[in-house]
């Protein structure tokens, strides 16, 4: 019989691992109520619970939406965490919190699981104040490491030998946080373990059999604490000790780096140990055994992992099955029905292309949301002119300042919540000089069942404190198209900031004209009340305004379109005619729309207006459905005519 391929052993290995068939009919996951519930389940056991995990979250994500792939991916790696270490009293960190759906249900959390996402139920994220397992409440990515750290420094400042445990995915180490993180835990030399969750990036090819057992080896206690005696002792011999030591711990890394891709991570002073299967239970269970007895010193483990496990469709379409809504499970097919009215992310994409066509200057810069940010069309139709960076927001916004700084006009298109870890890189790097750098700020205002890490609800206020930059926000999909032609020929950074889902229904202008800068546009007129509004908060002043006239109160309707610079002579001129003001905003109020308005009333000397601000109060706005938080934190149609009712009199 011919001798097998390492690769061949490894394949095999992986599927009798994965493959097998468990028997699923014995209920162990609703018997979960507690940690300790799962720590009574034997290892034999565990397979079959997996099993069960998957169709519990196949179940309540087909009809709750959320994010399927990478929670599937992770049943296997979140099983083998929970059976070695004790939460929580040691600390586990997911990093973005995409893949902790089997975390939750395993920590006393199966009972609620059909609430996930849904309004005051389960967050579709880690959060501390849900579940004393969650060590660290998540939503965006690469914070994992740096959390960490600062974690295991808190415990050896308390004297608290518990372990901590950083679980971050390969999309995640794109970002200069993690490295960042990685330096200073490598400096510090605290025993921070860090799980590499490798299911897409294939930072180097999977060497299989060899590496499992290699790493399963190199981490067991009896072989670490001989290589630190054995390293002690050649420290000490006179002379040619130091450089002894050196010599063989060279010799030992030149040996992991020859089998597996360690060489970067040993760099920052970790001990590499991987890439090893993370659907193999048995193999993840006995390597962090291991590591858990180890050395006190860093620790990174490499597991690849398959997005979608254990789900055909996700399996094969794992971008899609990423963050979903709901859907059909035998078939995998979306359960929503088309709708004719684009959303603004269909149209932002579709203008782009039409733009590129004339415009061979543009370019489209995003963050590792080509598909987010609807600009896949675009990077198919010019792929010289489409830049993808990775989950690197400051990056992507200086690479743009240096794009633009030759004349190149990128339009950086990144969710309102991402560009908030640029800010020091809009203000230094754009502004400063003026860069004529176009921010598309999708997911602006209300965002829904992702909760308080993915609102949109600070980016007025963050972006029009910068000198130079100009704030503009569409109240429908002509608007859009004709604000991103304006962003085109303004020579200096602008931002137009536009919500998630459906546009208006309005046809787009042809051709579409640019706007002249800081000029809003009288929607109606009345005599009652004046009412300022800026983005989609126009959708609700209208309905607002139109149950006010039905009951006999007349108010003209401002679209502001700017925040900045604000359009003065119609705002000074429509408030000189009516003194009872609303202001309209899906946005937070402090030092929102609202607070330029005021700022620009006081600035003028109109100090006898009555005005009402209708925003997002002093909070987080928690997860839910869109209508529904809009109704809950007064930002709805309903809310703007009861302020316009009080300033009127009648209520």
């Amino acid at each position: 019989m011919m001798e097998k391929t390492i690769d061949e052993i490894h394949d095999i290995s992986y599927a009798t691992a994965n493959n097998k068939k468990v028997n699923t009919t014995v209920p162990l996951l609703e018997n979960i109520t507690t940690p300790a519930d799962f720590k009574a389940i034997s290892r034999e056991h565990l397979p079959q619970l997996a099993e069960q995990i998957r169709e519990r979250i196949i179940q309540v994500v087909s009809k709750n939406g959320g994010h399927l792939a990478s929670s599937l991916g992770a049943v296997e790696l979140t099983l083998a965490i929970h059976y070695v270490f004790d939460l929580p009293t040691d600390t586990l960190i997911w990093d973005v919190g995409h893949q902790a759906y089997a975390h939750k249900l395993i920590t006393g959390r199966n009972q609620q699981f059909d609430t996930l996402r849904q309004y005051k139920g389960l967050s579709g994220f880690s959060k501390t104040k849900e579940n004393p397992c969650d060590g660290f409440t998540v939503g965006h990515s690469s914070t994992s490491i740096s959390a960490g750290l600062g974690i295991c420094c808190a415990k050896y400042l308390n004297q608290d030998d518990s372990h901590v445990i950083s679980v971050i995915g390969d999309g995640s180490m794109t970002a200069g946080l993690a490295y960042e993180g990685l330096n200073q835990t490598g400096d510090l030399k605290r025993k921070l373990i860090v799980i590499l969750n490798d299911n897409d990036m294939s930072i180097s090819r999977n060497v299989g059999a060899l590496s499992s057992f290699l790493s399963r080896t190199f981490s067991a206690k009896y072989l670490q604490t001989m290589r630190n005696q054995f390293g002690a002792f050649l420290k000490s011999l006179p002379r040619i000790g130091e450089d002894m030591y050196k010599i063989a711990k060279r010799s030992e890394e030149s040996f992991k780096t020859f089998v597996t891709p360690g060489m970067l991570f040993e760099a920052f002073n970790f001990d590499y140990f991987g890439p090893i299967n993370g659907h193999n239970l048995d193999h993840l269970i006995d390597i962090l055994d291991n590591i858990k007895n180890a050395a006190d010193s860093p620790i990174l483990l490499h597991v690849t992992t398959v997005k979608g496990k254990g789900y055909a469709p996700a399996e094969k379409n794992p971008v899609y099955f990423h963050g979903v809504g709901s859907f059909a499970v035998d078939t995998g097919k979306t359960s929503i029905i088309p709708h004719q009215v684009p959303s603004y992310t269909q149209v932002f994409g579709e203008q782009m292309v039409a733009l590129g066509k004339s415009h061979p200057g543009l370019v489209a810069v995003t963050a590792a949301m080509p598909e987010g940010t609807g600009l896949m069309a675009f990077s198919e139709q010019y792929p010289d002119r489409f830049f993808d960076v990775g989950i690197a927001e400051q990056h992507a916004v200086t690479f743009s300042a240096g794009l633009a700084a030759k004349g190149i006009r990128p339009v950086v298109s990144i969710y309102s919540t991402f560009l908030q870890r640029a800010y020091d890189q809009i203000l230094h790097d754009v502004c400063i000089d003026a860069h004529p750098v176009i921010f598309a700020l999708d997911r602006g205002g209300i965002v829904g069942e992702d909760g308080p890490t993915h609102h949109g609800l600070f980016d007025f206020a963050y972006l029009r404190a910068l000198p130079n930059m100009t704030v503009m926000a569409p109240a429908d999909e002509d608007e859009l198209a004709c604000m991103l032609k304006t962003a085109l020929f303004h020579n200096g950074p602008i931002a137009l900031r536009y919500p998630r889902g459906r546009a208006q229904g309005v046809p787009i202008s042809d051709p579409v004209v640019p706007l002249e800068i800081g000029k809003g546009t009288v929607v109606c007129d009345g005599d009652d009340l004046l009412i300022i509004a800026i983005g989609r908060g126009v959708t609700e002043a209208l309905k607002a305004r139109a149950q006010l006239a039905s009951e006999g109160i007349f108010a003209t309707l401002v679209n502001a379109r700017f925040v900045k610079p604000l359009d003065e002579d119609l705002l000074l001129a429509k408030a000189g005619e009516c003194r009872k003001i609303i202001t309209v905003e899906e946005h937070v109020l402090a030092g929102g729309f609202g607070s330029a308005v005021l700022e620009l009333f006081m600035d003028k000397g109109l100090t006898d207006l009555c005005v009402k601000r209708i925003g997002i109060d002093d909070c987080f706005v928690e997860h839910g459905p869109q209508k529904v938080l809009r109704k809950d934190y007064n930002i709805d149609a309903a809310a703007v005519a009861a302020a316009g009712r009080e300033l009127y009199g009648r209520g």
